[in-house]
């Protein structure tokens, strides 16, 4: 037993010491932005580069702010981020219901066919997309920039694999005893997906947040609706770059996306956990 036990510790040495490698790796970019965005413009510029900041200094938090109209731009981002995240919730969830629950001819063909448009990279459809957007005058709205964010074929498939994990009792009671399937969707089926929901809300509230392309195309240079990430770009000049502005912009940035995973990690936790279980 012991023998066993030894031959163990060093596959298991070696297990950490390469998870830690890992860890390091992941964690490196953003440990070099947060020294960065510490740094002053003389102190950025040095050649070679120094690892610490000497001085170190808040004030590029503040030059981002009164960069472009900040506060604007984080609130657009916000507001069109937790709107993209929750209609996308209820539309996949919905069709997820419709495609693991009820039946109907040529189901799997449809669903093959809703997947088959997550193969379509985003810049093959951006030029007609916003042509359509530009006929139905919705150019620099925040319509336009919602719109073309609503429908997730990822989100449908994620909570699909959800819903076909539970047991079909569930639902043949509920329909004996004189339910509907809009009362087994959100009385019994919605609440043991909650995990699901969790991490998919995850996944698009990110892609929301970061999104660059659409709302740089159909914002069309205008600041009323222009998101966070776009503003951003502006601190890059034309022909020198004050990186330590950038980076500080970049943590501003990602400080939502953290604060959100933080409240949901639970649930994400959860739901990898639930995936991997069966029976």
């Amino acid at each position: 037993m012991r023998d066993r036990i030894g031959s163990r510790r060093p596959r298991a040495f070696g297990l950490y010491v390469v998870l830690v490698f890992g860890a390091l790796v992941m964690i490196g970019p953003f440990l070099w932005m947060v020294v960065a965005s510490l740094k002053t413009d003389r102190n950025i510029q040095q050649i070679p580069p120094t690892l610490l900041p000497d001085p170190a200094t808040g004030r590029n938090y503040g030059r981002v702010v009164d960069a472009f109209p900040f506060w604007r731009f984080t609130v657009n981002s916000l507001g069109l981020s937790l709107t993209s995240t929750l209609l996308q919730l209820i539309l996949a969830s919905t069709a997820a219901y419709c495609f693991a629950r009820i039946q109907f001819k040529g189901r799997e063909i449809v669903f093959g066919l809703y997947l088959a448009t997550m193969m379509i990279p985003q810049q093959v459809v951006i030029v007609p997309l916003f042509i359509e957007m530009r006929n139905l005058h919705l150019v620099d709205t925040y319509a336009g920039l919602l719109l073309p964010t609503l429908v997730s074929s990822f989100g449908t498939f994620l909570m699909r694999q959800a819903f076909l994990g539970l047991p079909k009792d569930l639902d043949e009671a509920a329909f004996v005893d004189g339910a509907g399937h809009i009362r087994v969707f959100f009385q019994i089926l919605l609440p043991l997906t909650a995990p699901a929901l969790a991490t998919f809300a995850v996944f698009a509230f990110m892609a929301s947040w970061n999104a660059f392309l659409w709302p740089l195309v159909i914002t069309a240079g205008s600041q009323t609706h222009m998101t966070l990430p776009v503003g951003l770009s502006r601190l890059q000049g034309r022909f020198t770059t004050n990186w330590n502005v950038v980076m500080a912009g970049a943590l501003i940035t990602i400080a939502p996306i953290v604060t959100f995973y933080a409240f949901t990690q639970r649930w994400v936790i959860r739901s990898v956990a639930f995936s991997g279980t069966k029976g």
